[in-house]
């Protein structure tokens, strides 16, 4: 057996995530690895601490990165909050909301279900109608911007509904995060989670969460054991919590951790909302180029993410045939639609260090010539003066 180094190729990635790491990120990885209770190493946990609450926009104490990826944030979210026998209203417009289902039932729940058509927004009247009919719903959970289509909920809207019938909400916001507008105090989210490896441009392998106090509370008065031992919130905040002395739970992922930190270093150098206006900015430069193609988005204008897009496939054409000349001949990575969206659209991320003005004419141009070699039905050569056009103007 001879196998050697693994040299991965230098790809462009505009899909669903993980998105194009920035270099400044990778070196931090490259950063000597210390111990994880190292006085140093607990120095930068609480810088990390800190700046994952400006990301959230949040004052919570309970704000950290779990040792997993995003779906890990998920269940830490639902393992913590949710008992045998609770009630939880589960919003469903794309894959993620019915991961939820998932969760909600593997951890003895009930989940009603309010669904919603792929690629749409959640409906808060039907969610409204779901926490009148459900009185003794605990939970409120729905996905803030659902990956698999492209879609961005009110998150703002749906929280308040929620407070109203005296329910906590768990949010997804792992596409969202540093790429739309996200207020989890002013809005009043209680337990939110997210990933590394979207908008914040990071390696994957973290879950950023936040929890409320109110949200804290229900997990400290819990009746049962958090049926998970590694995401129990009870024992991981020995080692998470405060200041000062930190409690042995898990090794955390270190290097990885350097990741995130310089991750969040770089949001806070440009500004959060400078970075919710150039997700915006490029968004609508990809657009003007997709529309000139002759083109159209799945999702409508106002319900749609800037990060994220759902681009539908043109009559005739082979979609996986595409993403695979895309990546064999320009090294570009765009995403296939998943589940019911499966076959049905293209999705073509900008997110994070990926959402440049670079990326946007690259991915246009060499999705011009490809759909263009396949004699597909499209308006060839003008897709790149379009966004250059939005851009000036």
């Amino acid at each position: 057996m001879s196998i050697q180094s693994f040299h991965p190729p230098v790809r462009t990635l505009m899909g669903p995530g993980p998105s194009d790491v920035n270099p400044r990120i990778l070196e931090a990885m490259s950063r000597p690895t210390i111990g994880h209770l190292d006085p140093v190493f607990v120095g930068m946990m609480e810088e990390m601490k800190e700046l994952l609450r400006y990301a959230f926009q949040t004052s919570n104490q309970l704000t950290m990165p779990v040792s997993a990826p995003g779906s890990t944030g998920m269940e830490t979210c639902f393992v913590n909050l949710v008992e045998p026998g609770d009630k939880v209203v589960v919003c469903q417009n794309g894959v993620f909301g019915g991961r939820m289902k998932e969760n909600v039932e593997r951890c003895g729940g009930t989940a009603v279900m309010v669904q919603d058509e792929w690629g749409r927004a959640v409906d808060v009247n039907k969610v409204e109608e779901a926490l009148k009919a459900n009185p003794d719903a605990k939970v409120l959970a729905y996905v803030h911007a659902e990956t698999s289509t492209g879609a961005i909920s009110d998150a703002k809207t749906l929280a308040e509904l929620a407070r109203r019938h005296d329910c906590l909400t768990i949010v997804d916001t792992v596409t969202s995060l540093a790429g739309s507008p996200l207020m989890v105090d002013e809005w009043q989210l209680d337990a939110v989670y997210s990933g590394t490896q979207k908008c914040l441009s990071c390696v994957p392998g973290l879950s950023p969460v936040t929890f409320s106090q109110k949200a804290l509370d229900v997990v400290t008065s819990r009746k049962t054991t958090v049926q998970s031992w590694f995401m129990d919130l009870n024992l991981v905040l020995g080692y998470w919590g405060g200041e000062g002395k930190r409690a042995y739970h898990h090794t955390a992922p270190i290097n990885t951790l350097y990741a995130l930190h310089e991750a969040l270093v770089i949001l806070q150098e440009e500004g959060i909302e400078n970075s919710w206006k150039r997700h915006r900015k490029n968004h609508q430069a990809l657009k003007a180029g997709i529309e000139a193609m002759g083109l159209k988005f799945v999702v409508p204008e106002a319900e749609r993410l800037p990060q994220l897009n759902a681009v539908s496939i043109p009559a005739g054409v082979d979609e996986a045939a595409v993403r695979l000349a895309l990546l064999s001949e320009y090294n570009l990575e765009i995403g296939a639609g998943l589940g019911a969206m499966a076959g049905k659209i293209w999705r073509i991320g900008l997110m994070g260090y990926a959402s440049n003005t670079t990326n946007v004419l690259f991915c246009l141009g060499a999705l011009d010539a490809v759909l263009s070699g396949m004699k597909a039905p499209i308006d060839s050569g003008v897709a790149v003066d379009a966004a250059r056009a939005a851009y000036a103007g």
